[in-house]
């Protein structure tokens, strides 16, 4: 049996910016796109047995309808090709409030032939997936007001509701496995965190605490593969080890905290005499590209700049950033317009400034602050300031003047 598992894609995670002529879709939505084509093409090419989404389309349960539109044709092209699809609901496509519809509300209601919808905890057989011969516990995003409502609850602390939760959890999925059949393969899939788990980048977009699941209970030989998702970051909980527990990450990069990780989603091979075998296949995603420079003296700024960047041809088309760290007065010898100049083959160029202050100015081992007058507080203030010496006596006389002035009206 052949499952393609893949999980958040996010595909208006990132929304702005330029714009393709063509669609008039931003062309980083395209990208994400691109990287779903990619997936349902391989889906119906090789004729998988089901698609298992573990959660996660859109970057809120509110999603513009154009990018709803954009997603929903991808899933109906796995319905026209008749390939059984599992789509579970992700804390992105969640209301926070029990009860409210979530961002896949259409496929439900609309019964989207070969297409099943996952919106609560629940023990799914061939009956549920479109005849295929398979067996899923499906755990989609569960939240605490939604499981404290339904469990009666009292509202205490957030990590007394997670252990109880965690606690529920173990026993609805141990009642699950006792109750599925044992000639059929049985598989996990969660939205969810899981103990041992990496994170990636997403720890940027996701809000609030999570409920943490227990290695143990993904490791149990009862199942023959755990399908995850919620983290970005692609792995293996248990490599080397059946079952296999993947989050296949998310389908394109969201930030520069993902700059570095591959972009994959799962083939994978279930035979219920056999181990099971996970094929990872990587998706090709936008390239980021993320440079920093620490420049100590003002000769080196610019050269050290210009050294920083990778040639034309490696940031084509690639989204890059130049973080720069200076010391402040050199503020006025960067040359952003130049730097851009040399990026213009990038798709974006993200240019950041860090100039730093020097220490602030010590007082003497002897001095204190109520030791000092006006004006000798003052000299110290031009110093920190790093202000030019001409210029902070000039403003020194000045103030000396002020002080004067007011010595002699209030003497008056």
């Amino acid at each position: 049996m052949k499952i393609v598992h893949f999980a958040d894609a996010h595909i208006d995670m990132v929304s702005q910016g330029k714009r393709d002529p063509a669609s008039g879709l931003p062309i980083r939505v395209l990208d994400f796109l691109k990287a779903l084509d990619t997936i349902v093409d391989t889906a119906i090419d090789e004729r998988a047995d089901l698609v298992l989404f573990a959660g996660d389309a859109y970057r809120d349960r509110t999603p513009v309808p154009t990018f709803q539109r954009e997603f929903g044709k991808r899933i109906m092209r796995l319905s026209a090709a008749r390939v059984p699809t599992l789509l579970l609901v992700g804390n992105h496509d969640l209301s926070p409030a029990y009860g409210r519809a979530h961002a896949l509300q259409e496929f439900e209601t609309l019964q989207v032939p070969f297409v099943h919808v996952s919106s609560q905890p629940e023990l799914l057989g061939p009956a549920e997936l479109f005849d295929v011969p398979l067996q899923v516990i499906s755990l989609p995003w569960i939240t605490r007001s939604g499981i404290m409502s339904t469990q009666e609850l009292s509202g205490e602390e957030t990590k007394g509701v997670f252990r109880e939760l965690e606690t529920r959890i173990d026993q609805l999925v141990a009642l699950f496995i006792q109750e599925a059949r044992g000639d059929l393969p049985l598989i996990l899939a969660a939205h969810a965190s899981v103990q041992g788990a990496r994170y990636g980048g997403e720890r940027s977009v996701m809000l609030g605490n999570d409920l943490v699941l227990s290695g143990s209970l993904m490791r149990n030989p009862r199942f023959a593969y755990v399908a995850l998702g919620h983290i970005h970051k692609a792995q293996d909980l248990n490599e080397g080890s059946q079952p296999p527990v993947v989050y296949p990450g998310s389908i394109e990069r969201v930030d520069f905290g993902e700059a570095d990780d591959e972009k994959c989603f799962v083939i994978v091979h279930v035979d219920n005499n056999q181990e099971t075998r996970v094929e990872w296949r990587k998706l090709p995603g936008r390239r980021f590209i993320d440079r920093s420079v620490r420049v100590e003296s003002a000769d080196e700024l610019m050269p050290a700049c210009q050294a920083a960047l990778p040639d034309p041809e490696e940031m084509r088309d690639a989204i890059v950033r130049l973080t720069v760290i200076y010391p402040r007065e050199y503020e006025s010898m960067l040359d952003e317009a130049e730097l851009r100049r040399r990026a213009e083959t990038a798709f974006e160029f993200h240019f950041l400034r860090r100039p730093q202050l020097e220490n602030r100015v010590r007082l003497a081992g002897d001095q204190t602050i109520s030791s000092l007058s006006a004006l000798e507080l003052l000299n110290l203030y031009w110093k920190s300031m790093h202000i030019e010496p001409a210029e902070a006596g000039d403003l020194q006389k000045l103030a000396a003047e002020l002080v004067s002035v007011a010595g002699q009206t209030s003497t008056d």
